[in-house]
């Protein structure tokens, strides 16, 4: 299988709540593990397009700065030792617009067409040592997996579903149609295995698209408000998906609180990250009334 689309730029967003509060918590106060600016807007970055791949495509090792140990006075140079996945949708582009041009929250869906799925590799220990004051950027732009199908919005349409309370008020480029028939968010499960060599894989997470507080709506509404035009092909990445319960979380910094304790798997192997060898799996599905639309999979070695 090929790339499903020829991707011009690629952003990151960072919206849901439980992943936010989750890392916030290991590495800021765990009382306020929210930045102050988190509830008021979609927070994301730019990514790195030409480093997209399609789904089988294996992963070398990214090499990089990093702490061996948080006390020491200068960083190591080598392997990342905290290599780790992150569970994502992305959405496509496929409708240019105009730049200088805002898309408001009522128009963004005539701007997209589908969804794949989109697993965001990083290198914690170097994300750790790079990412203030400026963002992740060895840590993350080495590699990026999608899945070699689009499921289109018009496919998606049955499963749209209510998103969580949003609690604080929104600015009004943000708001959604209160008198709008059809919500925001999707129901779509999705689930990650892992399969060290030669052994048998296992499901170590299952979670749902519709626990994002931010919609795609309101994620297209932000990145274009200043002018900024988005082209055919652009891929908008959701973040990690996470949901409320331990085992409902989409990477392993969360699954092991970094490190801290340890993922004992079926077949006798323990993973605090991803070991040399190891396979990552990521599939989804919605799935309603006994109507499924299946998204594939995005696998990487």
């Amino acid at each position: 299988m090929m790339l499903p689309g020829r991707v011009g730029d690629y952003t990151d967003f960072y919206s849901s709540r439980e992943h936010a509060t989750n890392v916030g918590s290991m590495f800021r106060d765990p009382n306020n593990p929210l930045l102050p600016n988190w509830k008021h807007l979609p927070v994301a970055y730019h990514g790195r397009a030409s480093s997209i791949v399609v789904s089988g495509t294996p992963l070398l090792r990214p090499q990089g700065q990093f702490k061996a140990n948080k006390d020491d006075a200068v960083p190591t140079f080598g392997p990342t030792r905290a290599l780790d996945y992150e569970l994502e949708l992305a959405f496509v582009i496929g409708k240019n617009s105009t730049l200088g041009e805002p898309i408001p929250v009522s128009k963004a869906g005539e701007y997209i067409f589908g969804f794949l799925l989109f697993n965001d590799w990083s290198a914690r220990d170097i994300q750790s040592w790079e990412y203030v004051p400026l963002g992740p950027f060895l840590s993350k732009n080495f590699m990026s997996s999608v899945s070699p199908w689009i499921v289109t919005t018009e496919a998606l349409a049955p499963y749209r579903t209510e998103g969580p309370i949003q609690d604080v008020p929104v600015l009004p480029y943000l708001k959604h149609d209160s008198n709008a028939d059809n919500p925001q968010h999707y129901d779509i499960e999705l689930q990650v295995e892992l399969q060290p060599q030669d052994l048998e894989g296992e499901c170590i997470s299952r979670t749902n698209f519709k626990y994002m507080y931010w919609s795609v709506a309101q994620q297209l509404a932000h990145h274009t408000v200043n002018g900024c035009n988005v082209s055919i092909g652009d891929l908008m990445a959701s973040g990690t998906i996470s949901g409320p319960a331990r085992q409902s979380v989409g990477s392993l910094i969360e699954l092991t609180r970094n490190g801290q304790e340890p993922l004992q798997l079926k077949n006798g192997k323990i993973r605090k990250y991803l070991e040399d060898g190891d396979t990552v799996v990521m599939k989804g599905c919605a799935l309603r009334d006994g109507a499924r639309v299946g998204f594939g999979e995005v696998e990487g070695k």
